[in-house]
């Protein structure tokens, strides 16, 4: 028989263990309700600042800062629990970017100081009807001098790490979708496949590029110590399919910078040019390619002599640091030397027609062969003068990939074919010629230097290549 007596202590001690329970949590909804309160009458007190931070200046130039701001508000936790918040599919695959809506205002707390970020969208009433876009940071103004300059180096660390997380170089173009002359850049995903290891070129070649880039590279507080604006300038002239374009995008790839391609026949001005120039962003390549034909046929683009000399070293070009300009061209035949000058242009690299030693890069790249019995014939044919473009080869021997031998055959009909039609003009070496303005030269090999016209002397000084004062020549060539 149950003694209900003795049940009677645990039954008191468990419903006294209930009550205080409700009362608890009951205590700490009200808590959290008069926390919450009191922080919406004490905001009412507090004086704020508001620092707004644009998406361009007053040059038309995009604010640096607003796309770091960008990137570390829509990484906030508090935006991920906003009633209201956009999901966009990312660069990566299985990615998801969340966004602010127009005009939503998030909160976040660094060092115990509230911070609120409003995505402000204005429309303007203009017959564009263009947007202007900022982040406005309201904080009180106790804690701005306290924690306003840790906060925003907080903000470009973590940019940072996101940026080099979803890095992905991009190609801008001022080509509308309609083919229209546009004042302004847009962006597309640049995912060409070249890379310097795909492209056929000399192996030592390669190396000298490369350690020109990483001289360059290294070289900020020389530039600044020079008064010079830090920025590397490359001429890739040579005929058509012989991969300049490629090139190009192998560079691209390899520092990671985005691309601006340049439409000269869609700039409606100089000033527009100049425009364009400072929109564009630091560690980027800026592009113009078939530089000639727009030289050529000056007349019928808008964009003047003054207006091309400006665009490739003028002021406009010292707004932005570790900028890459390139422009490429068939020949160098023609063309006014002042455009070509040092300081303009600093490095030239000519992309010749297929030899035997680019052959065999493209025989290992497209059919996976480094050798083959066919090969003496293909050299021959090489020896005695006939030859083809790099991109006339490589489509010859893609759409025979399955059988090596069958498309080294037909490269070895196209070639005769070729020769004895005195097609193309005879195919000669690479080479990479330095301008003589002492910005970046050789680094690191001991390769000879065979220097045209009255180059006498070339020294070294400060791991860059420079001549002594007083001689007169057009350039020197590296590796020939």
């Amino acid at each position: 028989m149950i003694d209900f007596r003795k049940l009677l202590p645990l039954v008191l001690c468990f419903g006294f263990l209930v009550v205080i329970g409700r009362l608890f949590l009951r205590r700490t909804v009200r808590t959290a309700k008069l926390r919450r309160w009191w922080r919406l009458i004490a905001d009412r007190f507090h004086e704020y600042q508001f620092l707004k931070v644009p998406e361009f200046n007053d040059n038309f130039q995009e604010n640096q800062l607003y796309r770091r701001v960008s990137l570390y508000v829509n990484s906030l936790q508090s935006l991920e629990e906003s009633n209201h918040t956009n999901l966009f599919a990312g660069t990566k695959s299985n990615e998801i970017v969340l966004s602010l809506n127009p005009n939503q205002t998030i909160e976040d707390t660094f060092l115990s100081a509230r911070v609120w970020w409003t995505n402000e969208v204005i429309r303007r009433n203009d017959d564009v009807g263009r947007e202007s876009r900022a982040f406005v940071m309201r904080i009180r103004k106790r804690d701005k001098r306290r924690i306003l300059r840790p906060y925003l180096q907080h903000i470009h660390t973590v940019s940072e790490e996101i940026d080099q997380r979803r890095r992905e170089v991009k190609l801008y173009s001022n080509v509308d979708p309609d083919g229209l002359r546009s004042g302004r850049w847009r962006s597309f995903p640049f995912t060409h496949p070249a890379t310097l290891d795909t492209i056929a070129m000399d192996a030592e070649l390669k190396n000298k590029i490369k350690s020109d880039i990483e001289a360059f590279l290294k070289s900020k507080q020389y530039y600044q110590r020079l008064g010079r604006a830090w920025k590397r300038s490359y001429l890739l002239y040579g005929p058509s399919g012989t991969g300049k374009s490629s090139f190009v995008a192998a560079i691209a790839k390899l520092l990671s910078y985005d691309v601006y391609d340049v439409d000269l026949s869609k700039v409606s001005s100089d000033s527009d040019l100049k425009l364009l120039l400072l929109q564009t962003t630091s560690r980027s390549v800026i592009l113009i390619e078939d530089f000639d034909r727009y030289i050529a046929h000056r007349s019928k683009v808008p964009v003047t002599l003054s207006g091309m000399l400006n665009f490739m070293d003028g002021v406009a070009n010292s707004c932005c640091d570790e900028r890459v300009m390139v422009f490429t061209m068939t020949t160098k035949e023609n063309i006014d030397p002042v455009l070509l000058r040092p300081g303009r242009v600093d490095v030239h690299i000519h992309f010749p027609l297929c030899d035997f030693d680019n052959f065999k890069n493209l025989a290992s790249n497209y059919l996976g062969v480094k050798d083959h019995k066919l090969f003496p014939q293909v050299e021959e044919m090489f020896l005695s003068g006939a030859t083809m473009s790099p991109a006339e080869i490589g489509e010859l021997m893609l759409m025979r990939r399955n059988s090596p031998s069958r498309a080294l055959r037909s490269v070895i009909v196209a070639l005769q074919t070729n020769s004895e039609s005195g097609g193309s003009t005879k195919a000669g070496r690479r080479t990479v010629e330095y301008t003589e303005d002492g910005s970046v030269g050789e680094s690191g090999d001991s390769a000879a230097l065979n220097c045209h016209d009255g180059v006498k002397e070339i020294r070294k000084f400060y791991g860059l290549l420079r001549r002594k004062s007083g001689r007169k020549s057009d350039s020197f060539d590296l590796g020939t």
